[in-house]
């Protein structure tokens, strides 16, 4: 119960990582709130929830718009007192060279992945600097340390990711606040699945391809994720921060 009395906010906490990472806490006896935009998907995690520790709660929000991030945070702090946790897990990804990509899309993808993080960062910050305390972990992506043909908005919102977390975990260290990320590669995961697959011309080849990037020649489940996500929250690796953590098989050594 490494997490028991410790309140934990998760961003896109319905599916794949976020989901996984939810359930993880809750069987380490966290007091979890998952935010997403799908209820079904929401109401599915917490159903999985009671059998493993404190129910799940959860709200269905919008993380780009501001007044929704507040509304989030006055919330939680008003039912548990405080947040211990913050993970930053919402994303899209929307597939398409840098001249094929529309600006909608470029919008929508730093929105969701970029503006949402900072949002929720900007109103969870305050409360953790009055307790001094806090542990705030960011996805980004081995994308965002390295380049990827074909998802240009994804790549540079992951890259805006791994510096917002560098320059957090600088801001925020007087005060006894780490912030770290996460870098997956590929996940089997929703986002990869719909996000990526869907539009590859050959399915079984568009697989192939992704696990020869790893030198472990697979790619990762969710689960193992998650796992990496509850080791930087630990209060055992409270020397931990500012750091990007590939999870991605051996990619980003390559």
């Amino acid at each position: 119960m490494r997490f028991k009395d410790k309140t934990v906010v998760v961003t896109g906490g319905g599916t794949g990582i976020g989901r996984e990472t939810a359930l993880l806490f809750t069987e380490e006896g966290a007091n979890v709130v998952i935010i997403g935009r799908r209820v079904d998907k929401l109401r599915q995690v917490q159903k999985e929830s009671r059998k493993l520790g404190p129910e799940i709660d959860y709200l269905v929000n919008d993380i780009s718009d501001e007044d929704c991030c507040k509304a989030i945070v006055e919330y939680v702090v008003e039912k548990y007192g405080h947040i211990d946790i913050l993970i930053n897990n919402a994303g899209i990804l929307l597939p398409g060279a840098t001249h094929e990509i529309s600006s909608l899309e470029w919008d929508k993808t730093f929105n969701v992945n970029v503006r949402g993080m900072w949002l929720m960062s900007k109103y969870v910050l305050p409360h953790m600097m009055e307790q001094r305390s806090g542990a705030i972990v960011n996805s980004s992506s081995v994308i965002g340390l390295k380049g990827f043909s074909g998802v240009a908005a994804y790549a540079a919102s992951k890259g805006a990711v791994a510096q917002l977390t560098r320059c957090m975990a600088i801001e925020y260290a007087p005060n006894h606040i780490r912030v770290n990320a996460v870098c997956p590669g590929f996940v089997e995961t929703p986002l990869v699945t719909e996000g990526y697959l869907e539009r590859a011309e050959d399915r079984d080849d568009a697989i192939e391809f992704m696990k020869s990037l790893h030198p472990l020649g697979r790619i990762a489940t969710a689960k193992e994720v998650a796992h990496s996500i509850l080791f930087l929250c630990d209060d055992n690796s409270e020397f931990i921060t500012g750091h990007l953590l590939p999870v991605d098989g051996g990619w980003n050594a390559s």
